[in-house]
């Protein structure tokens, strides 16, 4: 698994065997990254399951200005934090926590995101309660981007806040791009 473009380009990362993770395949990732690159710049981002940190990571080699990355996984943290120091990245926050948690002490904080990206276990509905979670908490900033990844279209179920602006497949994934209404 490789940063695709930017400052990284070209650096490998660890964790794409990490259990329980699910990695965003290179040619997935490099059309999202192309789709959504009038974002990036100088934007917050929020990596809610973030497994290696593969995606924010990308972000911020692309401009992002600060990443948050968080994941529950005591073995994902440990993938993501030596991500972050192989790479020399200090912008970024990695925190361990339950999404639901991570999601309400980011409120707490009254931090506003200009890009989430939601790429959950497939097997859950986790993407459904995200959403309304960050809707209620009103965590997307007014011009923000949220990217949902999932195996199904019916599982990225999302309040009436949000409004699809893009959806694909690929192969057996979507990806979904939300903002506010």
């Amino acid at each position: 698994m490789k940063i695709i473009s930017g400052l990284y380009k070209g650096r490998v990362l660890d964790g794409y065997d990490l259990d329980g993770t699910r990695p965003t395949m290179d040619r997935v990732k490099e059309s999202l990254f192309a789709t959504i690159q009038n974002n990036i710049l100088d934007s917050v981002v929020l990596d809610l399951f973030s497994g290696s940190g593969n995606l924010g990571i990308e972000a911020l080699s692309n401009g992002s200005k600060f990443a948050y990355l968080c994941d529950n996984n005591f073995k994902a943290i440990k993938v993501i934090n030596n991500n972050i120091k192989k790479l020399g990245i200090t912008n970024c926050e990695v925190i361990n926590l339950d999404y639901k948690k991570c999601l309400r002490e980011l409120s707490n904080r009254d931090i506003k995101f200009d890009l989430i990206f939601l790429d959950p276990p497939y097997k859950t509905n986790y993407i459904e309660e995200s959403l309304k979670l960050i809707s209620d908490l009103g965590l997307l900033s007014e011009s923000g981007l949220i990217i949902c990844e999932s195996d199904s279209l019916d599982k990225i179920v999302y309040p009436n806040t949000f409004k699809c602006i893009k959806d694909k497949k690929y192969g057996d994934k979507y990806i979904v791009l939300l903002n506010n209404m």
